[in-house]
C-alpha cells in the first residue's frame, strides 16, 4: 500500500505506541457472518493509525498466530517488535449485531494468552511521543505508561466493563491521561451524568484536560471543559455491515493525524475528529479490517474534504 507524505504533514513523522488486544474474531451481522476474522482493540487502532504514521504495536498472541499476519503488519508500517508470543491461543470473541447495529452482543469471550498479560515495551518503545491506551484492562494500561520516559500526548479508550469491573483503577489512570474516549452510554456510566456536556465536565476534573464522546452515526463531541466544544457529524455512509472496530479505528485516525502533524493544539485537534470519524466510516462498511487494507491516505482526505462541506458555514 502506498502512503505518501500528504502536504501539512511532517516528514519524520513520529511514532504511536498502542496498546491493547489482539484478537480472532467471529462476528454475525444481519448483512452476514465471519469466523476467527483478525480483530482487536490495538488491531484496529494500528491499521487506521498507520495510515499517517508509523506504529508501534504492543500486546500478545498465541503460538496460533500466523507468520503471515505479523508480516501483514510490517508491510503497514507497525513496528511488532512488542507482541509477545506465547505457547497457547490467542485470544478470542464472539459477537452479534441486531438490526440496528448499535451495540454488539457478547457471545464468548476466551481470554487464553491474554489472562494475566504483562506488557513489556522494548527499549526503543520508551520515547514514543505519542501513546494509544486502546480498550484493555486499566492496570495493563497503566504498566504501559509507567515504561513510558516522557510522552508528548496520551490518549485512553475504555469501555463498559471496566468501569462495572475495575473503576478504582481507571480513575487512578484518568489522571495520568490528556484525552479520554469513550461512547455516550460508556460516559454515562462511568459518570453517572445523562447530560453528556455535564458528563464530559465531570470527567475533565478527574484529570484529563480533554473528553471526547463517540455517538456512533450522530458524529462526536470534544470538549476541554472551558465552553471549547467541537462537533462533528459522522461521514454519512449508507453501506454499513459490522460495525466492529470502528472506535478503535476512530481513535486511529485521530491519533494518527495527531501524531503525523506533530500539532496536539486545540485547533489541530478538531481537524483530526473529521479525521477520525472519517477512517471509521470506512471501517464499517465491510467485516473486520477488509476496508482499511483497501484504503490509502488519498481516499480519507476525500471524505474529510466532504465533511467539510457539510459543515461549513
Amino acid at each position: 500500500m502506498k502512503n505518501p507524505t500528504p502536504r501539512g504533514y511532517c516528514s519524520a513523522t513520529p511514532k504511536i505506541l498502542v496498546v491493547g488486544s489482539i484478537a480472532f474474531d467471529t462476528i454475525k451481522t444481519p448483512f452476514g457472518k465471519k469466523k476467527e476474522i483478525l480483530g482487536g482493540s490495538a488491531t484496529y487502532f494500528s491499521y487506521a493509525a498507520s495510515l499517517f504514521t508509523p506504529v508501534h504495536l504492543l500486546g500478545v498472541v498465541g503460538s496460533d498466530f500466523p507468520a503471515a499476519q505479523i508480516e501483514k503488519f510490517r508491510k503497514r508500517r507497525i513496528d511488532t517488535s512488542g507482541i509477545q508470543v506465547r505457547s497457547g491461543k490467542t485470544f478470542r470473541w464472539c459477537g452479534r449485531y441486531e438490526k440496528n447495529l448499535k451495540e454488539a452482543k457478547t457471545v464468548s469471550c476466551a481470554l487464553n494468552v491474554m489472562d494475566k498479560y504483562s506488557p513489556e515495551l522494548p527499549e526503543h518503545y520508551r520515547n514514543s511521543q505519542y501513546i494509544f491506551l486502546a480498550n484493555i484492562d486499566p492496570e495493563i494500561q497503566l504498566k504501559t505508561l509507567k515504561q513510558v520516559n516522557s510522552p508528548k500526548l496520551v490518549v485512553c479508550d475504555t469501555m463498559n466493563h471496566w468501569v462495572k469491573t475495575k473503576l478504582p483503577e481507571l480513575k487512578k489512570l484518568l489522571k495520568k491521561v490528556d484525552i479520554l474516549l469513550l461512547n455516550d452510554e460508556e460516559a454515562r456510566l462511568l459518570t453517572g451524568q445523562e447530560n453528556l456536556i455535564s458528563a464530559c465536565r465531570k470527567i475533565i476534573r478527574w484529570g484529563p484536560k480533554t473528553a471526547i464522546i463517540k455517538k456512533g452515526e450522530h458524529g462526536v463531541i470534544l470538549t476541554t471543559g472551558k465552553n471549547d466544544f467541537f462537533f462533528t457529524p459522522a461521514f454519512p455512509t449508507t453501506g454499513v455491515s459490522d460495525p466492529t472496530g470502528a472506535g478503535d479505528s476512530f481513535g486511529g485516525g485521530f491519533t494518527g493525524y495527531i501524531a503525523a502533524t506533530n500539532d496536539s493544539s486545540a485547533a489541530n485537534m478538531h481537524k483530526a475528529l473529521i479525521y477520525g470519524a472519517v477512517v471509521a466510516s470506512f471501517t464499517v462498511e465491510d467485516f473486520g479490517l477488509k476496508a482499511l487494507e483497501k484504503i490509502g491516505i488519498s481516499n480519507v482526505e476525500q471524505r474529510v474534504n466532504q465533511i467539510k462541506k457539510m459543515i461549513q458555514i
